[in-house]
């Protein structure tokens, strides 16, 4: 008969890896061995206490209970915490030229409406008039036709639509690059907003000195078939935070000026009776592999 074998404080890391390394797939036994090895080696070198491990426990499942298809907290506690951006980096090493991603952030809604060149996306929400446009292309200088960007931002109070119970789209849509590979759309100019402090990243966060702040930017998303996938944002130039964005994601290359137009012609080819902001950008996609 076998008999049962002690672990110890010494030896509980090496049968627990052992454990996991069965797993059936080997990027899954990789993962799950390193992970319960450098778990093991932070509670080790912390000397974690009982009160504390179930404290992290309790903030675990209160995040996962703050959560649904509209809040999704584990993402903001990654952001935070600076992994989103780490992989972000690490599966993203594009060349210099090309356009540099960024996080995704906790916002993000499928099925976004299609709108015209130019067509508004704000539908009348107060805020100034913003018309951003440019172009899609490729490293070489080539214009991608037909890139569909996928935008969305927050409203003047620094408040997303995933946030809202409302039934309607709100400051997203979705536009498609001409032959030319030039885009254009309006909507209104973003402003700088505290991540949602009212939940358990939120409770953290408040625990430190670190600003709950985001500079004023507006997201992109392309997935053009034959180009690398490309999420990012654009910053407002000047922007209060830019050198403290609570999810590290701010880059030099995204920070665009926002200059500002008197009534008159607009970019996509209308009229403005009233004062309004033009952003210049050209993106630029890596081909695929």
């Amino acid at each position: 008969m076998t008999q049962p074998t002690t672990v110890t404080e010494d030896t509980i890391t090496d049968a627990a890896v052992a454990r996991w390394a069965t797993a059936h797939d080997p990027r899954t036994a990789e993962l799950m061995t390193a992970l319960v090895r450098h778990l093991h080696d932070f509670a080790r070198e912390t000397h974690l206490t009982e009160d504390e491990w179930m404290a992290a426990v309790r903030w675990l499942t209160a995040t996962g209970q703050i959560s649904d298809d509209k809040r999704e907290e584990f993402i903001l506690a990654s952001d935070v915490l600076g992994l989103s951006m780490l992989v972000v980096q690490q599966n993203h090493r594009l060349d210099p030229a090309a356009t540099p991603a960024t996080v995704l952030g906790p916002f993000h809604i499928d099925g976004s409406p299609e709108k015209a060149s130019g067509e508004d996306m704000s539908d009348g929400l107060p805020g100034d008039p913003l018309f951003v446009h440019g172009s899609v292309r490729a490293l070489d200088g080539t214009p991608v036709t037909g890139a569909v960007l996928d935008v969305w931002q927050s409203d003047a109070d620094g408040t997303y639509e995933a946030q809202l119970d409302v039934d309607e789209a709100r400051l997203r849509a979705k536009y498609t690059t001409g032959d030319d590979g030039g885009y254009c759309l309006r909507t209104i100019a973003p402003l700088g907003y505290a991540i949602p402090m009212d939940g358990p990243v939120g409770d953290l966060v408040s625990r430190t000195d670190i600003s709950p702040m985001r500079p004023a930017h507006i997201h992109f998303l392309l997935a053009v078939p034959g180009y690398e996938p490309l999420i990012t944002h654009l910053f407002r130039e000047g922007a209060e935070f830019l050198d403290s964005d609570v999810v590290f994601g701010v880059k030099r290359e995204l920070v665009v000026g926002f200059t500002r137009r008197e009534p008159g012609p607009t970019p996509d080819g209308g009229h403005s009776e009233v004062p309004w902001y033009e952003a210049r950008y050209d993106f630029v996609l890596q081909p695929a592999g």
